[in-house]
Parts: structure tokens; sequence; C-alpha cells
């Protein structure tokens, strides 16, 4: 029964630890990448739609990104999701593709950008402390019932400790491997 409720634990956690990386890989760096343009919606005939289902994204040099969009008639749309996200980018139309050029990142917009990061990060944190809260109860809960011993709940509350631990580490070293990222020039 612990085991299960454990396992629970750690898949979730697994999860949020996934859910931080993509978070992590949206917020924009010195250089291009297509994961800064994951979460952008673009409205496509009256639809909220992800960016990537509309057209190609290529990085052929560090700071520019090239769109392709798969349907000419929503390039303008595309072209107005990406002024207005917080990418702080603009658009160029040069007829077949949309390309895109990142400015340098200034030392304040890249501690906006730190700033940022911490917050996904403790965001984070605060879900995995729901997790185990969560399956805390769920121990005390077969403990009071009677359905294990109050030895088998101690070693499942230390297994979920140290579950928690490696999981907040791993975030930890994800946030500092962005901020080395964003703060170097």
């Amino acid at each position: 029964m612990i085991d299960d409720i454990l396992l629970e634990a750690e898949d979730n956690m697994d999860k949020a630890v996934e859910v931080a990386k993509d978070s992590f890989a949206s917020i924009r760096t010195g250089q291009a990448s297509s994961a800064m343009f994951a979460h952008i919606l673009v409205d496509y005939y009256g639809a909220p739609t992800p960016l990537q289902q509309l057209a190609a994204i290529a990085v052929p040099e560090p700071r520019t990104v090239t769109i392709s969009p798969y349907d000419a008639s929503a390039k303008r749309n595309i072209e107005t999701a990406l002024r207005n996200s917080d990418l702080g980018v603009n658009p160029s139309d040069d007829g077949t593709l949309i390309r895109v050029n990142l400015p340098i990142l200034t030392e304040e917009r890249r501690k906006d950008y730190v700033k940022l990061a911490k917050s996904k990060a403790e965001d984070a944190k605060i879900t995995l402390r729901n997790m185990r809260r969560k399956a805390k109860d769920a121990i005390d809960a077969a403990v009071k019932d009677g359905d294990v011993g109050e030895d088998d709940g101690s070693r499942g509350e230390k297994e979920l400790d140290s579950l928690t631990k490696k999981h907040t580490d791993v975030i930890d070293a994800l946030l500092a491997h962005k901020e080395s990222e964003l703060l170097t020039v």
C-alpha cells in the first residue's frame, strides 16, 4: 500500500519536473531556439492554435528564427501573435516565410528573465510540496486505519522525504543551469 502511494507520488513529481523543464525552455536566452515559441497561440480561424501546428520553425543562425507557415493565409495572424508575445520580437515577412531576429539581451532584461526563472522554479517546488503533503496524508490515513504498521508508515515518510528532496534538487539544478545561460554574455 505504501509502495503504491510512493510510486504515484514519484510519478507525479517526475511530471512536475518535466513541466518545469518545459517552462524553463520557453524563457529566452541569448540564443534562439524553437522551444521559445512553444507557448505562443495564434488566432487561426477563430480558434487559438499552437504556433507549431501552423508553421515549421527553424533556427538557421544563433539569433535568427525562420517560421514557414503551412497555410499562407495564416501569416498575418502569426506575425500578430509574435508581436503580442512576451518575447519582445518584431517579425518581418519576406514573402515566403517570417523571419525573427532576436535582439541582444540587455543586462536589465537578463535579470528580469532570471527573476522569471526563479519564479517558475518556486512554482514547481510548491507543486512538489503539495504532492508530498497529499502522499503524507495518504500514508497517515493508512496508518490510522490500521492498513499498515507505524514502522512502515515512518519508513514510507522517510522515503517520501528523500523522493521530494531528490526532485527539488533536480529543479534547483535546472534553475542554476538556466541562470548561468541567462547571465553568460
